[in-house]
């Protein structure tokens, strides 16, 4: 299965507001762009999207920018990527929504393995959490750190 980049870029957009999670301080756009190294346009749209989803909050004005609307322990992964690309599904037959009818659906042997392929990738989307991603990623800078030295 292969996610769009409109949904690899979102999740590590939505994983740059929660490292820097702060309920009553939003981040700048063009600092999501700049450190995610994602343009400022095309990360516009997909807030727009995660917004419409009520996955992110938006701020006007000087101070303004974009907010998590729940703590980065309440948000899924799994709820971001079908924000960004709809329901699961690695073929039309074992959607998550309004599977497609197909007149083999009853003799098709691999039917049940392609159910089973949707099942698990929800199961590991639905079970991380952006949290769980900041954990990682500061367990990453800790291990560049320990094997950095200097003369």
């Amino acid at each position: 299965m292969k996610f769009s980049t409109r949904a690899r870029y979102g999740l590590r957009a939505m994983l740059e507001l929660a490292q820097n999670y702060n309920p009553s301080e939003p981040t700048p756009l063009f600092q999501i762009a700049e450190k995610q190294g994602i343009s400022e346009g095309y990360l516009e749209q997909m807030m727009t999207v995660l917004r419409k989803g009520g996955l992110v909050r938006s701020v006007r004005g000087a101070q303004g920018g974009y907010l998590l609307s729940r703590a980065p322990e309440k948000i899924s992964t799994g709820e971001i990527i079908r924000c960004l690309e709809g329901p699961l599904g690695p073929t039309g037959c074992v959607s998550e929504e309004d599977p497609e009818m197909c007149g083999r659906s009853d003799i098709c042997v691999t039917r049940a393995l392609w159910e089973k392929v949707r099942s698990s990738v929800a199961d590991v989307l639905d079970g991380t959490t952006l949290e769980d991603l900041c954990q990682e990623a500061e367990k990453m800078r800790r291990s560049r750190e320990a094997n950095m030295y200097y003369i």
